[in-house]
């Protein structure tokens, strides 16, 4: 017998790239995982060579940056890597994610697959919100002061804490230093968790696009779908390395190239693109509290899924009228990021209002009708 199945450390990574029994059907769409897998490296590797030249003290973060830039060996493709590669790994999870709401992959048995998956996403976004504070710039201080200050609006302790945050009474040289410190340490985090994803995936194998049990028709990883997994991921190391090349800043702000100022706020405040659908939501809702509390909501209610979904046909490949929600569900969330980057005067502030309620209606409201609806239907076509 071959090493890779008798050597108890290789014998794991052997049942999960190489014998791992696959559904036959599975299509591209599938592939997402291993380019997210890609990005974290990626990430991790970038952001462990920037770290040993990023200084996070406050007069000197942005400077350091630029001493990466302009001053260390090829410090600008590492810098731009790691920047441009923070886009790619949400644009990837967004995919991800809207795949396995697609196909019902959220159902059970890989209800605790999904679970790790929002949590997994969560950290993402607190881990890129901090990295995005630690280059310094303009759009980078004031970001981290708005989203800093939403903690106030937590009654009775809500300065105590932000003051916390902050380590003083405003984003200052200790905010940075702990950003700094926590973003550090969260891709790790996040690394440990992901491995608890695939093997809460391992448990019980992939679903495919029928949503029907594959246990009878499956193939191994290797030499099938490794290849396949392997066909994006040139083709997405192709695009990356295109846009470090040419348009760096494309994904980017140009108000982040100038340094930090407390004493100028600029015209407009707006996080990095990935994350605009939830900054408009909080912006959508007057009150202070309530928009914080619905910006977190909006991703935890991820979680509500599959206790909402009622449909007797795992995912929307058969169902005609899930499909048309899902796709409306698609493009609101694209009209939400939209929202989040324009200033805030008529239309927006209605149009954003809608696409929020349609939002939290879409999990709450929609879906558990549409789908109690389709199984109705179903029963009738049957009875025929």
């Amino acid at each position: 017998m071959s090493i890779r199945k008798t050597n108890p450390f290789i014998s794991i990574a052997n049942s999960y790239v190489v014998d791992a029994p696959e559904p036959s059907n599975i299509s591209y769409f599938w592939n997402f995982g291993s380019l997210l897998g890609t990005c974290l490296v990626i990430q991790l590797a970038t952001g462990i060579f920037l770290a040993m030249h990023y200084s996070s003290n406050l007069d000197l973060a942005f400077i350091s940056v630029q001493h990466i830039m302009i001053d260390v060996n090829y410090g600008w493709i590492v810098r731009y890597a790691h920047s441009n590669g923070a886009g790619f790994f949400f644009i990837f999870v967004y995919l991800h994610m809207a795949r396995g709401i697609y196909y019902g992959s959220y159902r059970k048995p890989r209800i605790a697959l999904w679970t790790i998956g929002v949590i997994i996403f969560l950290l993402m976004i607190i881990t890129a919100f901090m990295g995005y504070c630690l280059v310094y710039g303009q759009m980078s201080h004031w970001g981290a002061t708005v989203i800093t200050n939403l903690v106030t609006a937590v009654p009775y302790l809500g300065t105590d804490i932000a003051e916390f945050i902050w380590g003083g009474s405003s984003v200052s040289n200790p905010t940075i230093q702990r950003f700094f410190s926590l973003h550090y340490l969260l891709p790790f985090i996040i690394a440990g968790v992901s491995c608890l994803h695939l093997l809460a995936l391992h448990t019980h194998g992939s679903n495919n696009p029928l949503g029907i049990t594959a246990n009878i028709d499956r193939i191994p990883m290797h030499p099938y779908y490794l290849f396949k997994d392997l066909i994006t991921i040139f083709a997405f190391l192709f695009v990356y390395f295109f846009l470090i090349s040419y348009a760096p800043e494309f994904l980017g702000d140009p108000e982040n190239n100038i340094p930090g100022n407390p004493l100028v706020t600029p015209s407009a405040i707006v996080p990095e693109f990935y994350l605009l659908p939830f900054y408009a939501i909080l912006r959508s809702i007057s009150s202070k509290i309530i928009g914080v509390i619905a910006m977190l909501l909006a991703i935890l209610i991820l979680l509500i899924l599959p206790f909402v979904d009622f449909s007797i046909i795992r995912g929307n490949a058969f169902k005609l009228l899930s499909k048309l929600l899902f796709g409306f569900f698609v493009v609101n969330f694209i009209l939400l990021g939209a929202i989040g980057s324009m200033h805030i005067e008529p239309p927006f502030i209605i149009i954003g209002q809608l696409a929020t309620i349609f939002y939290f209606a879409y999990f709450v409201v929609l879906l558990p009708l549409v789908s109690i609806l389709e199984n109705v239907l179903f029963y009738l076509a049957i009875k025929r």
